[in-house]
């Protein structure tokens, strides 16, 4: 038997609840995995407020650590006792055991912790496709990054600083403001206080941005829209204000604006690409170029708390849930 948090209807955080549940024996292509650290990520409020549908009565969460207990039938790269982490699979990982496909598990390196581990699977990787794979950084560029402290926020000050890229980063406050810049970013605009386009014009001799990274979504599309250079490009890689709605007679207006809004599973298959994507976040991290660890940490029955926090903006760097 193992605890895990379930729901079966959408709505606010009390949705949440720890349940008993049984975890049998591993099928074929399948390892159970007994967790160590839960990542917590604004994805799973999508999914528990009913934006990302899903089946319900449901688990949540895609993004955890752990140790390997055993393996079915016809896995060979996955051996018990391997340490694994995952990003990707069936939502359920808010659990102290699960069992899960063993091709979505991704073998830890010696020299990165648990702790570690579980604020990069999903974050890490996340920066490494936007930063590498969405709109490849070469260094010299000059982006606007929105949510400069939040969990992949802080992960990319320091992937920016490693490349050579000159950051701008929004957040909510002067304590944010100053983690971010600890951790890499080179102008923060505290966008409660500040009119994010005019200073983004005013650090950029009024050229604007080539690219904007925005995960906010309807509360900062006008100022991300009005920091772009002609022909500049908008990386829309999250919603956590709002759904995006675009008139596309305001890309011309504004100088034949480009839009993407890139989805995880799109980058990270095959399997082959998702362990090469995570030698290289694991590479920035054993080279000292990146350090992370969780940021705050609530048990696993904690897991309500934990989402209050993350809508509240009450939270910096990685949150996780651990079992």
């Amino acid at each position: 038997m193992a605890r895990a948090i379930r729901f079966d209807s959408i709505g606010g955080p009390e949705v949440l609840r720890l349940e008993t549940v049984e975890v049998g024996d591993p099928g074929p292509g399948q390892a159970r995995v007994r967790h160590t650290g839960i990542a917590v990520n604004f994805i799973d409020v999508y999914f528990r407020t009913g934006r990302y549908p899903t089946a319900l009565p449901s688990g949540l969460g895609s993004d955890a650590v752990g140790v390997v207990e055993a393996v079915g039938p016809g896995v060979t790269d996955i051996a018990v006792g391997d340490r694994v982490g995952y990003l990707i699979g069936p939502q359920g990982a808010y659990a102290d055991v699960r069992v899960m496909p063993a091709e979505v598990l991704i073998r830890l390196p010696d020299g990165i912790s648990d702790a570690t581990a579980s604020t990069l699977m999903m974050k890490g990787m996340t920066a490494q496709y936007l930063f590498r794979q969405v709109y490849p950084l070469k260094g010299g560029e000059t982006i606007l990054y929105h949510a400069a402290a939040g969990g992949v926020g802080l992960l990319a000050c320091q992937w920016a600083r490693a490349l050579g890229v000159t950051m701008i980063g929004t957040v909510s406050s002067e304590e944010k403001a100053a983690l971010a810049r600890a951790n890499g970013c080179t102008h923060t605009i505290i966008s409660t206080r500040e009119n994010i386009a005019q200073r983004v014009r005013e650090l950029t001799d009024g050229k604007g941005v080539p690219v904007v990274f925005d995960s906010v979504g309807k509360d900062t599309l006008q100022a991300s829209l009005d920091s772009l250079q002609v022909r500049g490009t908008l990386v829309s890689n999250g919603t956590s204000s709002g759904a995006v709605v675009i008139d596309t007679q305001q890309l011309a207006a504004k100088g034949s604006l480009w839009v993407t809004r890139p989805a995880m599973m799109h980058y990270i298959q095959p399997r082959a690409h998702m362990l090469a994507m995570a030698d290289e976040v694991f590479g920035m991290v054993l080279s000292g170029k990146i350090t992370s660890a969780p940021a705050q940490t609530f048990a696993l029955a904690q897991a309500a708390d934990a989402h209050r926090a993350l809508e509240a903006r009450q939270t910096v760097g990685a949150t996780v849930l651990l079992p």
